[in-house]
């Protein structure tokens, strides 16, 4: 049995631990490019995390932000398929393992989990991290168009698309969906995310697999493009090292992603889907709602009773109606 579970605290533990004496200048020096990466400026044949500097300085900036990003988009899964657990998960391109960490929470460690990626500095610290906490191995493979995958229950794919060229993004997702009963992408928060993250959307429902989350359909997006993106927020707790390195003060910052979830087997997606932070106003609180039948705004006022307190206490991203008791338990 596992010492700990994993969690968010236990998460900034570990990387206390391992980046124990690390000087914050040095990881702040790979932090430039690492943004640029992590923002879809660039596109690379090489490793994004080339040496040990460049994966510490991703850990202390980028792991604990991926880590809410990702489990947020996970939970959504197992809320939608409640009876459903995988026993197998492919993390593509985990890098650090901050997919893994959370598919590692979620199910508490039911999962045998293969972390895939190229940079062997960033296996060998995830490794690290892990240890003690959630079983997994750490493969090295070149993640493009040429991946070939073992079959398995469950792939995720994040913040790793915007690395690729297109032809090798398309060729990934066609390769996930083939070797996985459940897929989970994520990517930035950004329109380019957003349309990365469509992109592969479009290929999942084709490949015939059903929108689990955030979409309460599997239809095509409502959003016009070019007009809008679809993205939603994860708050996340900043370690001293983590603030050094960003040159920040705030405690905490909010991680902005896009992410689909889709499957092979029968999921129930929310009725509706919360798309922007709920506008509380004297008396009413005003919710920006994605559902069957398209983008809606839905005004929730102290007439609706036990519903306006729900709405109250709503969050962006949250499916609505509230969900049934028995739902996926998250902090």
């Amino acid at each position: 049995m596992n010492a700990s579970l994993p969690s968010a605290d236990t998460l900034r533990s570990a990387l206390g631990a391992v980046l124990d004496g690390l000087p914050p200048r040095q990881a702040a020096q790979a932090v430039d490019r690492l943004i640029a990466n992590y923002r879809g400026a660039t596109q690379t044949h090489a490793p994004v995390l080339r040496d040990r500097s460049d994966v510490a300085a991703y850990a202390a900036y980028r792991m604990p932000a991926t880590f809410e990003a990702v489990r947020d988009a996970v939970y959504a899964l197992a809320d939608a398929a409640p009876d459903w657990t995988p026993a197998t998960h492919t993390d593509v391109g985990g890098g650090t393992g901050s997919a893994s960490w959370a598919v590692a929470e979620v199910w508490e460690g039911a999962a045998r989990t293969t972390v895939l990626d190229w940079a062997e500095p960033a296996l060998a610290i995830g490794e690290e991290l892990a240890r003690g906490v959630f079983d997994a191995e750490w493969r090295r493979e070149r993640i493009g168009g040429a991946l070939r995958l073992a079959d398995t229950d469950l792939v995720t794919v994040s913040y790793v698309l915007n690395e690729l060229t297109e032809a090798d993004r398309t060729t990934l997702v066609a390769e996930a969906a083939r070797a996985a009963r459940a897929v989970v992408v994520v990517e930035p928060g950004t329109p380019d995310g957003y349309e990365r993250l469509i992109a592969a959307r479009t290929l999942l429902v084709e490949a015939g697999f059903t929108v689990a989350a955030p979409c309460p359909h599997s239809d095509a997006c409502p959003i016009v493009p070019g007009t809008d993106w679809c993205h939603f927020a994860a708050r996340v707790s900043r370690s001293s090292l983590h603030r050094q390195v960003k040159g920040g003060s705030l405690p905490y910052e909010d991680e902005k992603y896009a992410y689909v979830a889709a499957a092979r087997f029968p999921v129930t997606p929310a009725p509706a889907r919360i798309t922007r932070r709920p506008q509380i106003r004297k008396g009413q609180v005003l919710l920006d709602l994605c559902g069957p039948d398209g983008l809606a705004r839905e005004t929730v006022t102290k007439r609706h009773g036990a519903l306006y307190k729900e709405a109250r206490d709503a969050e962006w991203g949250d499916p609505w109606p509230p969900e049934p008791e028995g739902s996926a338990a998250r902090d």
